[in-house]
């Protein structure tokens, strides 16, 4: 019974993702539309929809790891039907506030809300109240979820088990899967940045309702923000690597992975790098002390070799001379390698210090997080969606469209993002709703890149259609 329940809401899971994916990529191509003054938006309505896009999107694939994470978890411990439940109820509620106050209420301090915009009130009153309802009422559903599944773990395996510690010496009598270990690695990571985002909301509302006598410290904010923006961002994208790690082989037909010495201890360094590298966004801030900014430029360059490293080394493996079947969730899997992979190398690329002077807050910095997560991260959650609705309604029959599918995302996205990195390089800002006219090539490319946006829209309205028919009929299965 748990397991038909966890089969429906997982099912719930993801055709709600992919719904709110579809208009937040409709949003996200709006606004490229009015950068290249194809459409005219007023800036309030396109600072509305940049709030709404970000937020979405970074939630969305989120909770579409966590779903994933879930449901395969179940084949190692017994997990919270409820907190699930609980999470879908409260994210559902949470998204609602979160688009009223942005397009109802027209709040539009960005995806970031960096302190103090949301006190500088430009909208409706109440819209900003309500924003952070919205934040809170999302973390507390989602810190519930990770602390169900935390717990979970633990009363199987203890805490150097589920570390996977023992793997360090030889013959381990206790094999921790390497699933259990990077999703440990992952929750660990998240439930300290949503604590960071209590914080957060607490000094918020502490303010907001102090009329003047409580005033914070910018900077603290900040660090706070971004502590829990960035670590989130990337978490989640650990989250997909679970998933990778889990299903990859199982799909190709080949023995599954098993955790050595060195995937263990790649993954354990990770959750020490990814909880450092945010100071990276603070570069500019020079009041920042000296050795945080030190902190972060070794954490930047380090957060991605262990876990890119021993994941790419081991996709490789896998494949090399041998006999694979290439489903189009495999398929799926192997290119959110390789977005993963080339958003990293956009990502230290900017992180480096003598580049992030050229290249902060301009275009470069949208086009390496959009790569590793619409090329990436997006990739692995599609491909376990794929995976789940074909495997659980014992669909055998071939997708006609798999290739055609497949083209539509990888040309779509190649050329979407290529008109970030090319605008990045030419020193054009982000975040402007119009371009001046000093800005010779900035029009051009965001109509360049909101037509392979909409390349992409189809090959993901495509393959939406598919999973969502199929997870449909899980839904409302009898069984």
């Amino acid at each position: 019974m748990e397991n038909t329940l966890l089969k429906k809401n997982t099912a719930l899971w993801i055709i709600t993702i992919l719904v709110l994916f579809v208009l937040s990529i409709i949003l996200g191509i709006i606004m490229r539309l009015n950068q290249g003054a194809v459409i005219q938006l007023s800036p309030v309505t396109f600072y509305t929809d940049m709030t709404t896009h970000g937020l979405t999107m970074i939630g969305i694939w989120f909770v579409a790891g966590m779903a994933g994470i879930n449901f395969i978890m179940e084949r190692y411990v017994k997990t919270s039907y409820w907190a699930n439940l609980l999470a879908y109820i409260l994210t559902i509620v949470g998204v609602v506030m979160l688009w009223v106050s942005t397009l109802i209420g027209n709040f539009h301090a960005g995806w970031t809300f960096l302190y103090p915009l949301p006190f500088k009130i430009m909208w409706s009153a109440w819209a900003t109240p309500l924003f952070l309802f919205s934040l809170t009422t999302l973390g507390v559903g989602w810190l519930i979820w990770c602390l169900s599944l935390v717990t979970a773990l633990l009363k199987k395996y203890s805490i150097p088990q589920v570390f996977a510690w023992q793997h360090f010496k030889k013959n381990p009598q206790v094999e921790t899967p390497p699933f259990v270990l990077i999703s440990m690695i992952s929750l660990v990571g998240i439930i300290t940045c949503l604590i960071a985002a209590v914080i957060l909301l607490v000094l918020l509302f502490s303010e907001y309702y102090s009329n003047g006598t409580f005033v914070n410290d910018a900077l603290l904010m900040k660090n706070l923000t971004y502590f829990f923006g960035h670590t989130l961002a990337n978490e989640m994208l650990y989250l997909g690597l679970a998933i990778l790690y889990e299903l990859f082989s199982e799909i190709s037909g080949q023995p599954k992975w098993k955790t050595t010495w060195y995937v263990a201890l790649a993954w354990n360094f990770t959750l020490i790098f990814i909880l450092t590298a945010f100071f990276h966004h603070l570069y500019m801030d020079f009041v920042q002390p000296e050795g945080f900014q030190i902190i972060g430029q070794i954490a930047s360059y380090s957060a991605s070799l262990p876990a890119a490293g021993v994941t790419v080394f081991s996709v490789i493996v896998a494949v090399y001379r041998k006999k694979i079947n290439w489903s189009l969730s495999n398929l799926l899997f192997f290119i959110g390698v390789v977005g993963w992979v080339i958003g990293g190398i956009g990502a230290v690329i900017d992180a480096t210090i003598s580049n992030n002077f050229v290249l902060h807050n301009t275009l470069w910095v949208p086009a390496h997080f959009h790569t590793y997560n619409a090329l990436g991260n997006v990739l692995f959650s599609l491909a376990f969606f794929y995976w789940f609705s074909k495997y659980y309604t014992h669909s055998k029959s071939k997708d006609r469209f798999s290739t055609l599918k497949l083209l539509f995302i990888v040309i779509g996205g190649i050329g979407f993002l290529l008109a970030f990195y090319i605008g990045g390089a030419d020193s054009i800002p982000r975040r402007y709703s119009d371009y001046p006219e000093a800005f010779i090539s900035a029009k051009a490319l965001a109509a360049f890149g909101a037509a392979f946006a909409t390349v992409y829209l189809i090959g993901i309205i495509i393959l939406f259609v598919n999973i969502s028919n199929r997870c449909l009929r899980i839904l409302f299965s009898r069984s």
